[in-house]
């Protein structure tokens, strides 16, 4: 009977309402994903026997509910904590009853112990990664920053000096008065153990290699070809600097590395007192000083030292590697890497609310992957995923429900007259 035709017409509309309502609620809501009512036919089948084309419908019903996972509009945030997936791919989040789910929302927080969690406390999940940002393990944990405890000193153990050695320089000790040994020089801050700065100094002397001078230096070094060479001296006063060793360079004006004694086997560096930490050696890489005729010029000198350090910030990068900032001015890549997870097919996932889903049979299990890398997106830093919820369009799936309602109200209507018309005869 067409009462019940009608009824199920109003429920399918209602529904369908609902799912517009829900869309249009949330068009604001980050990492939303709006949802399609799909309605099905019901046809009446005699028992025992299949239909035939004779059987009249008798009503619709929701068939199922599924949801566009297209990509929204990336909103950006200025936030270092919002991320965005710009392509394929779900953050993983360990609820704090333990189970896990997947979501597009990409707005976290830091909790007290430096968790990197959702707005309802579930657990980001990732790879972790050693300060160059390669990870370290295919097992996804819980991502971990070290916002506590200052991270701790580091010793100078290397050295990189790339400098030019003016060729137009005289021999030191054949001009009159002879050259001051602070005419080439430079300086850098190294740290000990326990992040104190020792200053380090370095001094050159260009000096007479030649073996037929009568004033030959003592310190050149003899080679088979002719050289021009550079003595080396370390401390930070030059009255009292002591000899590390002798720069040779070819006529092309590069580093002869065969014959030159500096660095050796290294510079020794000494804290000074009152300390417990013994001297110790640093590596030094010249192999890009150089002897042209221009100016003498520092173009680099570093080190990789540095005392300890509060953490101040961080920033994630498009594979959605974590650096993390430090007051000493380090940065490290030890952060960890944010984890995506894609599935066969995402319309079998279970929405549970606050735009996570869980896995289901339907959905097949989740494929853990890194981002860029595949069918993954990459990570946006510093924004958002907005809804995909089109308000031009639900409001006029909403009309078009209305009237959808209202026809099927009239059918309820008008077999209420016939009704009528049935019992009031005499």
């Amino acid at each position: 009977m067409s009462f019940q035709t009608g009824l199920s017409g109003l429920n399918a509309s209602s529904q369908s309402l609902d799912v517009i309502g829900n869309n249009i609620a949330n068009a604001n809501t980050i990492g939303m994903k709006a949802s399609r009512g799909e309605f099905s036919d019901l046809v009446a089948s005699a028992i025992g026997a299949g239909g035939t084309a004779n059987t009249a419908g008798i009503g619709s019903a929701v068939a199922t509910i599924s949801q566009n996972f297209s990509q929204g509009n990336i909103n950006i945030t200025g936030n270092s904590l919002d991320v965005a997936i710009n392509g394929g791919g779900f953050f993983q989040v360990t609820k704090t009853d333990g189970s896990v789910a997947y979501s597009r929302d990409g707005e976290f927080k830091l909790d007290k112990d430096g968790n990197i969690i959702t707005n309802n406390g579930a657990f980001l999940m990732g790879y972790p990664t050693d300060v160059t940002g390669a990870a370290t393990s295919q097992t996804t944990q819980k991502l971990v920053i070290p916002t506590g405890a200052p991270i701790a000193a580091k010793q100078t153990t290397n050295i990189v000096a790339e400098f030019n050695l003016d060729a137009r320089a005289p021999i030191a000790a054949s001009v009159t008065p002879p050259t001051p040994l602070s005419t080439y020089g430079t300086s850098l801050t190294t740290f000990d153990s326990q992040g104190k700065p020792i200053p380090l100094s370095l001094y050159f002397q260009r000096i007479d290699a030649d073996p037929t001078s009568a004033n030959v230096d003592p310190l050149a070094v003899a080679t088979a070809t002719p050289t021009d060479q550079w003595t080396v001296y370390t401390g930070n006063d030059p009255a009292t600097a002591t000899l590390a060793g002798v720069l040779c360079f070819n006529a092309s004006g590069a580093l002869d590395t065969t014959n030159s004694t500096f660095p050796g086997a290294g510079l020794t560096i000494t804290p000074p007192p009152p300390s417990i930490i013994s001297p110790f050696v640093a590596s030094v890489d010249v192999s890009k000083v150089s002897q042209y005729g221009v100016n003498f010029a520092i173009s680099n000198l570093s080190q990789d030292g540095y005392t300890s350090g509060e953490f101040t910030g961080l920033s994630i990068d498009a594979k959605g590697v974590i650096t993390t900032r430090y007051s000493n001015g380090q940065t490290q890549k030890d952060g960890g890497m944010i984890a995506l997870a894609d599935f066969r097919n995402v319309q079998g996932l279970s929405p549970i609310g606050s735009g996570e889903y869980l896995e289901s049979f339907k959905s097949g299990a989740a494929v853990l992957g890194r981002p860029t890398v595949g069918r993954f997106g990459e990570m946006r830093s510093g924004a958002v995923e907005e809804s995909n919820v089109d308000l031009t369009a639900e409001l006029v799936n909403m009309m078009t429900a209305q009237r959808n309602y209202q026809a099927n109200a009239q059918t309820i209507k008008t077999q209420d007259q016939i009704m009528s018309t049935l019992v009031n005869l005499r």
